[in-house]
């Protein structure tokens, strides 16, 4: 009983750092090294994430420069940033990139709150989907005679506490983010 609602637990948690990876690469207006963490670069035959190749680091509020270690590979890095969904035209001066934010419009800041809050909605379809099937593995063990009623009932309480703590932690991640992209 108690691994199902361990199980269920780190479902849920993995269901959150998920959706935290997915807001770290939203573009916010701001300049922030995380929007280029799933562009990877062709380096000697095989995809390779920017920061293993580069320092990144931020300039200034909306400009992020990235230094390549090895020069050579400054051009290699310019295409995968354009090829990528980044939506930002790098500018090379032979030595570092610049990626330069541009300002959002109150319209996109309105189109990217609504993705955030999908993106929340989906995150607590996934902890309600665990929290199910969590409950159907109690009921289960109930029903094979595995633990009693009382356990049943005790189970499926501390199951719903977990679901509740998950839903309103998702909740706040979703306000934080939104503040953040509403800021100007």
């Amino acid at each position: 009983m108690n691994t199902v609602i361990d199980t269920a637990k780190t479902k849920m948690k993995k269901s959150i750092n998920h959706l935290l990876d997915d807001y770290a690469t939203i573009r916010a207006g701001r300049a922030n090294a995380s929007v280029l963490d799933k562009v990877k670069v062709d380096y000697y035959g095989s995809p390779t994430p920017i920061n293993q190749l580069a320092s990144i680091s931020v300039a200034e509020a909306r400009i992020l420069v990235i230094t390549p270690y090895d020069k050579s590979i400054l051009k290699g890095i310019e295409k995968a940033i354009q090829a990528s969904d980044v939506g930002i035209n790098p500018q090379n001066d032979g030595q570092v990139l610049r990626l330069v934010f541009p300002q959002l419009t109150e319209d996109r800041r309105k189109e990217i709150v609504k993705d955030v809050k999908k993106m929340g909605e989906e995150a607590k379809v996934h902890v309600r989907s665990i929290r199910r099937d969590a409950i159907d593995k109690v009921k289960q063990m109930k029903k094979n005679g595995d633990i009693t009623e009382d356990d049943l009932k005790v189970a499926e309480e501390k199951i719903q506490k977990i679901t509740d703590k998950s839903v309103k932690e998702i909740d706040e991640q979703v306000a934080v983010k939104e503040k953040e992209i509403l800021t100007v």
